[in-house]
């Protein structure tokens, strides 16, 4: 059986000495439990066995005991394996109580793979709290981590090999030394980054497939064939198989109602970053929950998330400055997906539609989803599964229009979500499928249109139209009850106002882009980038300049928000409203004024005319948790939020995007406020503002954007216990500024810095105090901004000077692709051209 030895002196040099320093840390003259955690086959036991048998520890401690824990798990059993090994030779034999063995002496133990609580606290009870003795726990658990480690520092993941470390574990296990493949091996080279691709520094996988292949020929051919039925290889192959025997511990370990919602993920494509947001709602559709003790169905799904996180079944893919959370998203490590992908095969759950799938008929599956590499034919496409029984259809690219069939009567997720060619016709059929919960079109900038026949789905929770050109709901949208989350922010620049002046100038280059389109379809075509499978129709054209671009342009209208028909408030469920544009009249504010279930709000187009019926509808809302407001003329949001003396006290997170000049006061009642994004607000009393905004008990994550602050001379000064929760800052093209200040004490928590200069900011002595900040892991820098060499030399100066040692690292703008005509309309705007 392949063992782990070879990987416990590459890549876990710094693991090993860091967790000896806890164990031998001299502040801990009391008993102690350190928790390893981390997925099956990562190292764990490798590591701590390393850490056990080495001298530096044998001679701290008098007794020493290294035991794992079997299943199926049995105390007794356990308890007198532990006896035996404590017990001294000269001591009686018959001796059976562990804790008379253990008193009075300074013992280390190691518990190997702890499955759940229940197991440890049937350890725990014989041990006695001897002072300095220690306990190091493993397990794939970090809620068991947490239970068995109270103190938080004496909890320590268990992290994936580096990329250059991986390496040199796979090529020594290969070649029994660590070599450069690049020099030797030239023809092995493509194949071995398939092969670690695959692996992803799970050391587990890295040893066990590099042993198999060092008794195979040192071939590009045996390697590729490896690589190419890897699927199979780990099914049948009896030198692999330990990797899904580890593994699939984890799968089986998994409660009945996570089993499903796991198995669910063999949906996504092999690297996907999947949102969280994204697949809790379409859990929520699937019914995977309900209502538990108190907690809504939401909430019970985002603690399946959690939980499964907590089991390494799933990898956080981004700790997002965006997200209250921490974790907006996450990815499946290839050999568990694997396991996914098969056992959902195996219960006849999901299907992907891929180059080279299998043709036979699938019979029953519940979920389908399109690969973008597939390129069969509506007849394939209907052959191959029983569209009757499909409950979910996910696209991944290359659309076809007849993926959208009236046979998949039972259809309730739709998820189109991507950047491909689909355009508005190739919904006009989506009215008939009536049981459908989920629609997202999201990042469809070619999407402008909703058909009316959107009424006709009465089940729909979830509409997702994000990124797309829509400005309009249909008005048949108020039919739809159980609608619960509807998302919207167009693919205009947020940052833009089409002025009356511009107005008046862009017409002629609208009615010229009229009569091209009328004329000219395939023009058209090729500005939107379509293949020859998406071609527009003449009611697509129409629609787009009619229905949208137009209006858009004659009425003035707000980028990245849309209009919604009189009559939304019979939407009694709505949990989320994002991002509707109020300039068009008072009466929306009326509307959204009787949403008492509101938790999310989203609003553009905020001006002296509608402010007073603005605040009148935010105090009325007081389920909100989430809410954003954005106004882009000069006056703003300045004069708009003077009526409102407070919103919900529930509220955890509010955007201002507008002129404030200066902050509201009824921010600093805000005792439940997480996250707050400042942008263009224009504030000058730099001192004041963020003295309010340091007193804020709760506050972990602050945005200041371009031109949150304003003056010849801008200086923040994070005084003495000022942010005491805060763990994110993010300061963005702010002008002007001089100087950012941490004295001792200051935001205890912060482990985040996101830094943007522009020109008229100081390279050095801009940041002082960075020592100061206990807890900081990570100064992100602009990229753009690594040129400045002297900034980057203070920056890297300083964060030397910090015991936590946080790494400086870089960070690049997401690209954010527009429509045709924003991009246009906005490039003519400030007099440039494509």
């Amino acid at each position: 059986m392949p063992t782990l030895e070879e990987s416990c002196l590459i890549g876990r040099g710094n693991e090993k000495v860091e967790i000896i320093k806890l164990i031998s840390n001299k502040d801990l003259q009391h008993f102690h439990v350190i928790s390893l955690w981390g997925m099956g086959g990562i190292g764990k036991t490798t590591l701590v066995t390393d850490i056990y048998q080495s001298q530096e520890i044998s001679s701290m401690f008098d007794k020493r005991a290294c035991v794992t824990v079997m299943r199926p798990f049995n105390s007794a059993t356990l308890l007198q394996s532990l006896i035996m090994q404590f017990r001294d030779k000269n001591e009686d034999k018959n001796e059976t109580d562990l804790r008379k063995c253990l008193e009075g002496r300074r013992y280390l133990l190691v518990l190997d793979d702890l499955w759940s609580r229940v197991e440890w606290d049937a350890i725990k009870e014989y041990l006695p709290e001897t002072a300095a003795s220690c306990v190091i726990v493993t397990t794939r658990e970090e809620n068991i981590a947490k239970q068995c480690s109270k103190n938080k520092r004496n909890i320590y993941r268990v992290n994936h090999l580096g990329p250059n470390d991986a390496c040199a574990l796979f090529t020594k296990k290969v070649f029994k030394e660590t070599i450069n493949l690049d020099g030797q091996y030239p023809e092995l080279v493509e194949q071995a980054k398939l092969i670690l691709k695959k692996c992803k520094g799970l050391p587990l996988a890295l040893v066990t497939i590099g042993g198999f292949l060092a008794s195979q020929p040192k071939t590009g051919f045996e390697w590729r064939k490896l690589n190419e039925h890897i699927s199979a290889e780990l099914e049948m192959n009896p030198a692999l198989e330990i990797i899904k025997a580890v593994l699939m511990k984890s799968y089986d370990g998994l409660p009945y109602y996570l089993k499903a919602c796991f198995l669910y993920l063999s949906i996504f494509p092999e690297d996907q970053k999947i949102a969280r947001r994204r697949l809790v709602r379409r859990w929520i559709a699937e019914s995977y929950s309900s209502e538990v003790c108190g907690k809504s169905v939401e909430e019970v799904l985002e603690c399946y998330f959690m939980e499964l996180l907590s089991r390494s079944m799933i990898l956080p893919s981004q700790q997002s400055i965006h997200s209250r959370k921490g974790i907006d998203s996450c990815h499946v490590h290839d050999l568990i997906r694997e396991i996914a992908i098969s056992k959902a095969m195996e219960e006849n759950l999901a299907f992907t539609l891929e180059e080279g799938c299998s043709l036979n008929n699938q019979g029953m599956v519940c979920h389908l989803a399109v690969s973008s590499n597939w390129k069969g034919d509506q007849c394939d496409f209907e052959n191959i599964v029983d569209l009757s029984c499909v409950r979910s259809l996910t696209v991944f690219g290359n659309w076809r229009p007849f993926y959208i069939s009236g046979k998949m009567r039972l259809l309730r997720v739709l998820d189109l979500e991507g950047e491909w060619d689909l355009v508005d016709h190739h919904l006009q059929h989506i009215g008939k499928l009536v049981h459908l919960r989920y629609l997202s079109l999201r990042g469809h900038h070619t999407i402008f249109h909703l058909p009316n026949s959107l009424g006709n789905l009465r089940q729909l929770h979830t509409l997702d139209i994000s990124g797309t050109s829509i400005i309009k709901l249909p008005r048949t949208i108020i039919k739809l009850e159980k609608m619960e989350h509807i998302l919207a922010s167009g693919t205009g620049d947020a940052g833009s106002h089409i002025d009356a002046d511009k107005q008046s100038l862009m017409l002629p280059l609208c009615s010229a882009y009229c009569c091209v389109a009328c004329c000219t379809r395939r023009i058209l075509e090729n500005e939107l980038d379509l293949d020859d499978s998406a071609q527009l129709n003449r009611r697509d054209i129409c629609t787009m300049f009619c229905c949208n671009i137009l209006p858009y342009f004659v009425a003035g209208r707000n980028p990245g928000g849309v209009e919604v028909p009189r009559g939304i408030w019979k939407l009694k469920a709505l949990h989320t409203l994002r991002t509707v544009d109020v300039s068009v009249g008072k009466a929306v504010l009326q509307d959204i004024k009787k949403l008492t279930r509101l938790r999310k709000l989203g609003l553009t187009g905020i001006n002296k005319r509608n402010g007073q019926e603005l605040c009148s509808a935010i105090s009325r809302l007081n389920s909100l948790e989430s809410l954003s407001l954005q106004s882009h003329g000069e006056t703003g949001l300045s004069v708009c939020l003077d009526g409102l003396s407070s919103p919900s006290e529930n509220l955890q997170s509010l955007k201002l995007i507008g002129n404030l000049v200066k902050l509201p006061e009824w921010i600093q009642g805000l005792k439940n406020l997480v996250k707050l994004k400042l942008d263009g607000s224009r504030i000058s009393e730099h001192d004041a503002a963020i003295q309010v905004l340091g007193s804020l008990p709760n506050l972990a994550t602050l945005h200041l954007l371009d031109n949150s602050f304003v003056g010849e001379e801008v200086r923040f000064s994070f005084c003495q216990e000022a942010f005491p929760s805060l763990k994110v800052l993010q300061l963005d093209c702010i002008g002007n500024l001089k100087l950012v200040g941490f004295e001792e004490g200051a935001a205890p928590k912060l482990e985040l810095l996101h830094y943007s200069k522009l020109r008229s900011n100081p390279s050095v002595g801009l940041f002082c105090g960075l020592p100061h900040l206990p807890s900081l892991k990570n100064f992100m820098l602009n990229r753009r901004d690594w040129r400045d060499t002297k900034l980057v030399e203070d920056l890297r100066g300083q964060l030397a000077e910090n015991k936590n040692g946080p790494v400086l690292k870089s960070y690049s703008t997401p690209y954010v692709r527009k429509s045709l005509f924003f991009r246009r309309v906005h490039l003519a705007q400030n007099g440039r051209r494509e």
